[in-house]
């Protein structure tokens, strides 16, 4: 049978909807080919995602699919779904433009200065080196054995899958699994029958397996390369990217991001991918500087996470320095210094040497509790996303869990988690912390975190329509079972139940009656499980901060997610380079809402935390602690410098602090006046 659709979605059949798409064309065992109509191209493979993708299929292009076999009216009716659905995108119609370089937020204190977005602490000197990518040489051999050929191909690629596997992993935990999906993607171009079979043919007469391997990748590339789809050309680097990996396995090479500094320095690009950042030598690399970028991109919440000075967002003008000129990164300010001065570039080393001080005796006394000079206690916590995740929170004198992202279950999975999958996956968790406190963020999907197998339909704007708590609400048959699991797997542990993207008080309620009925099946069923567990939500939407004395009644805690409060309130989505700049939650419209819904839940007598990345970032501290916070939440890696933070911290200073920086104008003079601002 053939079938004619139209693409929706505003960035055509590019990677990761061409992938979605791909994926969803595998799970049927018809033939299914598919051809843009609209260019009256070729037949490809539409279960081979470079297939899906050089059909070049921009957004309003109609294509059409050939499905032959014993299941092809259920696979016509499924793409027939997933299409007019969006493929994962919201279905606007008009097609997205590539970001332009973000400007800064701020004018340069003098002709010196670069004023960017902070990505991650700390002070860094030396000379600046640009990303240049470098190309491994590709031996060619004529007359090789096949069979040995491609078993070296197939050995590279499975040795590849296994380290995309593991940044997946570690980006999803340490990011989201927005920016994590892209290694998806990766591995999908790994198993691409139009990519292997290019491969193997070439094996077959005889060549190499390297020139091989390349010679197809070149040839996939340039095809998208030359597609008149900016979006989709673009995946070109992609298919690089994956051919140069898996071609340093075959030539026995550690694979790399393909770049190395030559020095100790500071490393200079327009923006850096998950992967790349990840793979950053901390012993060469002092520091990252970017030209786009914001606070929550995936390099900056990376850098975080390595503990690697960052500031991104710079603009263009940072690409135009010369290698080996040297620079200062001050990554807490958001700025890079040029053609330093003697008494600045001596005042930047004292600087680094006191917070290298300070970092190594906060992790000396990581396991002591974090309490200010006048005796009050802040409680800090960890974000985690898997048992990994929780044993290294120990490590780094984690008190608790913050925020356990309950999605890890979910990705990744052609079906949902059943209820004892569920379970013994927190079970798991909440062994390793004992009786320290774990707060448990019931499913956060839909915006930029959707299921291969829950349709939601067609969002004109994914971030402010059917998501979170509002799936959960209207699909008990997968809301129940987590909340049993929950309430089962809570047994002698102090639990906490948060539910997110509370908008409305007919929601909190809905969703504590939810819990209530959960509780209600278990006991009559006479199953073993604890009912006496704290429920609260989070604070990531400005109508939950505005009315939160009235939340307050109805929930046990807060925590309030920083990440989504400020691109709600500042209109900006967090994922756009274009309007990074306005993305910093230290903005003091980020925190007169924090103040709001803190005095709201003292007065009720409720404890309020944050765990979005506010939370661990260093100058927002003492603010939080002089706004009354009691728990902090933040990647494992940056709990011991939190904690001597607020050791270092008069109560009393930290709320005069707050009280005048709630009435600065802009991020970046907030970030000043914490610097010079005496702590006792």
């Amino acid at each position: 049978m053939n079938l004619t659709l139209t693409i929706l979605n505003p960035t055509g059949l590019h990677a990761r909807p061409g992938a979605i798409f791909a994926a969803t064309a595998k799970k049927f065992k018809s033939a299914i080919q598919i051809r843009n109509l609209t260019k009256d191209g070729d037949w490809s493979d539409a279960k081979s995602v470079l297939g899906v993708l050089k059909l070049g299929a921009e957004n309003g292009h109609q294509i059409e699919l050939s499905i032959t076999g014993e299941d092809e009216a259920e696979a016509a009716q499924t793409l027939r779904r997933v299409v007019e659905n969006g493929l994962g995108e919201s279905v606007t119609g008009v097609a997205l433009q590539t970001p332009s370089a973000v400007q800064p937020s701020q004018p340069p204190a003098n002709d010196r200065q670069l004023r960017g977005v902070p990505g991650a602490p700390g002070i860094a000197i030396g000379p600046v080196q640009r990303w240049q990518e470098q190309e491994i040489a590709v031996p060619r051999r004529a007359g090789c054995h096949p069979a040995i050929e491609t078993a070296k191909l197939d050995t590279a690629c499975a040795a590849a899958q296994v380290e995309l596997e593991q940044l997946e992993s570690k980006v999803t935990r340490d990011a989201s699994a927005s920016e994590a999906a892209i290694f998806a993607v990766h591995r999908m171009f790994l198993e691409d029958p139009d990519l292997l079979q290019a491969a193997r043919g070439e094996i077959q007469r005889g060549v190499n397996a390297e020139a091989a391997w390349m010679d197809a990748v070149t040839q996939v590339a340039e095809r998208l390369a030359g597609l008149s789809d900016p979006t989709i050309a673009a995946r070109a680097a992609d298919i690089r990217d994956v051919g140069q990996r898996v071609l340093a396995h075959l030539l026995g090479r550690a694979a790399s991001a393909a770049f190395k500094m030559t020095q100790p320095g500071i490393l200079l690009a327009r923006d850096l991918t998950p992967s790349q950042t990840a793979s950053l030598d901390k012993a060469l690399v002092l520091a990252f500087c970017t030209a786009e970028g914001g606070p929550t991109s995936h390099s900056a919440i990376l850098a975080r996470a390595l503990q690697l000075p960052a500031v991104v967002g710079l603009g263009d003008a940072l690409l135009q320095m010369p290698d080996g000129e040297t620079i200062i990164v001050d990554g807490g300010l958001g700025q890079i210094t040029l053609r330093p001065l003697a008494a600045e570039l001596e005042a930047a080393r004292q600087e680094k040497a006191r917070q290298a001080g300070l970092a190594q005796l906060a992790f000396s006394e990581a396991a002591r509790p974090a309490i200010s000079l006048d005796g009050r206690r802040v409680e800090v916590v960890a974000n985690i996303g898997d048992v990994a995740d929780a044993r290294q929170a120990l490590e780094f004198g984690a008190e608790g869990v913050g925020l356990l992202r309950t999605e890890f279950l979910y990705l990744q999975r052609e079906t949902a988690p059943d209820e004892q999958d569920q379970y013994e996956a927190y079970r798991a968790i909440f062994e390793v912390f004992g009786s320290r406190p774990v707060v448990v963020r019931t499913l956060d999907i839909g915006g930029d975190k959707m299921l291969p197998y829950l349709d939601l339909g067609q969002e004109d704007n994914p971030f402010l329509g059917w998501r979170a708590i509002r799936i959960c609400l209207n699909r008990p048959d997968i809301f129940q079972p987590q909340l049993r699991a929950l309430l089962r797997a809570a047994q002698g542990h102090d639990i906490r139940i948060m539910f997110p993207m509370i908008a409305a008080l007919q929601e909190i309620r809905a969703a504590k009656d939810a819990v209530a009925q959960a509780a209600a099946a278990l006991k009559t069923e006479g199953a073993a499980f604890t009912a006496n567990v704290q429920l609260g939500m989070m604070v990531e939407i400005p109508s939950a901060a505005v009315m939160a004395d009235l939340f307050a009644r109805e929930v046990d805690f807060f925590s309030i997610g920083t990440n989504d409060l400020t691109q709600y309130t500042m209109a900006a989505e967090r994922t756009n380079k274009r309007v990074a700049y306005l993305g910093d939650a230290i903005h003091p419209a980020i925190l007169r809402l924090i103040r709001q819904v803190t005095e709201a839940a003292h007065a009720a007598g409720k404890w309020v935390g944050v765990c979005g990345e506010l939370g661990g970032d260093a100058l927002a501290l003492p603010i939080l602690l002089g706004l009354g916070i009691d728990e902090l939440s933040m990647t494992p890696a940056m709990i011991p410098q939190a904690k001597a933070v607020i050791r270092q911290w008069h109560t009393a200073s930290a709320a005069k602090l707050a009280a005048e920086v709630l009435s600065l104008d802009t991020a970046q003079a907030v970030r000043a006046k914490v610097q010079n601002w005496p702590k006792a």
